[in-house]
């Protein structure tokens, strides 16, 4: 399919792409699918990403790889909430996070709090808040800056 989107201009995107929240995502409920946009001439998708939505083409999240910036990362979260992904594995699932990119890219932030977690095989996701005591606002610019001087 092709969707024209607000970021990207025109871009072709194959059903094999697209990822499906259930019940939409956090404040967007009626966006329920999506795709992921990285670099994939980099294959890179441990930088920031865009969770690009096909159903509303102006709206999308930049995302991250929590374990890129926490790497003890392990939100606990209870099976019976993750039932309606299917079969997850550690080799299946993967996590993301929001970003949050204000004015001053010092306090460049990603949500631990809110994961989107995605079962790869079949392509679903939820976003859930997570009980754990984790932070909404976790700043990462230094992090990021710290990795892109070690690259």
């Amino acid at each position: 399919m092709t969707i024209d989107t607000r970021i990207f201009g025109e871009i072709e995107v194959e059903e094999d792409k697209v990822i499906t929240f259930e019940e939409g995502i956090i404040g967007f409920p009626d966006c329920k699918r999506f795709t992921l946009i990285y670099d994939e001439d980099k294959g890179d998708r441990r930088s920031i990403c865009w969770m690009q939505s096909l159903d509303e083409p102006v709206f999308a999240l930049p995302v991250l790889d929590p374990l890129l910036v926490k790497e003890d990362y392990n939100p606990m979260v209870e099976d019976e909430l993750l039932k309606e992904l299917g079969d997850l594995r550690e080799e299946n699932t993967f996590i993301l996070v929001t970003v949050t990119v204000p004015e001053n890219i010092e306090e460049l932030s990603v949500n631990l709090k809110a994961p989107l977690i995605i079962n790869v095989d079949e392509r679903k996701a939820v976003q859930m808040i997570i009980e754990d005591d984790l932070p909404v606002k976790y700043k990462i610019y230094e992090f990021l800056q710290a990795r892109k001087a070690g690259e």
